[in-house]
């Protein structure tokens, strides 16, 4: 029986890459973003639009949408970036680091919730997350807000493998590596192709006796 993958900003970078992989795969793919891209309209997927993981409105009807369709994986990898350093912190940046957030943080807590009734026992979740939001990682300081917002998922992530292991839904936490897109401003060590490759790679490993480790996308166990 062909799987449902439901991929959140899934219009450029990892995301796109994730729905050509997944389509390649033979998945049934839903790709969510606030706004297409011809690269993705392309794919032959089933996109959906106007999707914004911070707004209760719009995960409400996304569910609406998705009512009586059963989602085998959900994949939270819609994400923002805004580097901001010590000196920088003033009023417009506070508003910034709450934005982060309200779509980093927040934007994959929710969608799991809204999409809660679509999740099954055996489906699984994973968190696009970064290393940056390991505290015993950061060695370099600096990018506040986009640490802080990682971080903050990541302990989101833990809690929800707890909670919904008695579902039997299991949860990865998951770092692409650093990866050349759009957000980084091309640069990085690996291209969007490898990055997804091994994402996928652990959804598949992906079980209720290793829910809610946090992986780098080429398996090494990741420190909190």
């Amino acid at each position: 029986m062909t799987q449902t993958v439901l991929v959140t900003g899934s219009n450029r970078g990892i995301g796109l890459e994730l729905c050509t992989q997944l389509k390649q795969r033979g998945f049934d793919v839903i790709a969510t973003c606030r706004q297409s891209s011809t690269a993705l309209k392309g794919l032959g997927v089933d996109v959906i639009e106007n999707v914004d993981v911070s707004d209760f409105e719009s995960l409400a009807a996304l569910a609406a949408t998705l009512s009586g369709r059963k989602i085998d994986w959900l994949i939270n990898n819609a994400g923002i970036a805004d580097g901001i350093a010590m000196d920088e912190l003033n009023e417009d940046t506070i508003a910034s680091c709450k934005r982060l957030f309200e779509v980093n943080s927040l934007g994959p807590l929710l969608t799991t919730q809204a999409l809660l009734g679509n999740l099954s026992s055996g489906s699984k979740v994973g968190i696009i997350t970064s290393r940056m939001g390991s505290i015993d990682d950061n060695d370099s300081g600096g990018s506040y807000g986009y640490r802080m917002s990682k971080a903050a998922v990541n302990a989101a992530g833990k809690s929800l493998s707890i909670d919904l292991k008695p579902k039997e839904i299991a949860v990865a936490i998951l770092h692409p590596g650093w990866v050349r897109t759009d957000m980084t401003g091309h640069n990085g060590l690996i291209d969007t192709d490898e990055s997804a490759s091994g994402l996928l790679a652990r959804m598949d490993e992906l079980n209720l006796d290793n829910t809610g480790s946090f992986w780098h996308s080429n398996g090494e166990i990741l420190p909190w």
